[in-house]
């Protein structure tokens, strides 16, 4: 893994270090959802460092950030960070899920049934 960020293959010129891209994409989902907290997951075999950002209500986003990424967070982007190993993952994000799923599965009957063909 480290050979490859010697690379810069995630876009970043430092290895471990989130790209421009993905610190521009997490401050503009902060900026545009309220009350935003930060979970930082550990390394695992197949990814990197990822951060999971939840707002008030549950929506998500995910994106790899790297080991100087998770630690820039918070002062990048004002927002509290927790290590999701320790505390987990808050409740509104079960729930915000399972609302989307039973949205998706409405519309999927619905569909169905309005489908004018025989």
């Amino acid at each position: 893994m480290a050979f490859l960020n010697l690379f810069g293959r995630n876009g970043s010129t430092r290895p471990g270090d989130a790209d421009p891209e993905t610190m521009a994409h997490l401050a503009a989902w902060t900026r545009t959802h309220y009350g935003v907290e930060a979970f930082v997951e550990p390394r695992t075999t197949v990814s990197d460092v990822t951060v999971i950002l939840i707002a008030h209500d549950g929506e998500w986003t995910r994106r790899v950030v790297g080991e100087r990424g998770a630690h820039r967070l918070s002062t990048t982007l004002n927002i509290p960070v927790y290590d999701a190993r320790r505390v987990g993952y808050p409740q509104r994000l079960r729930d915000y899920e399972s609302r989307r799923r039973i949205l998706e599965r409405r519309t999927t009957e619905w569909q169905l049934t309005d489908d004018p063909r025989p």
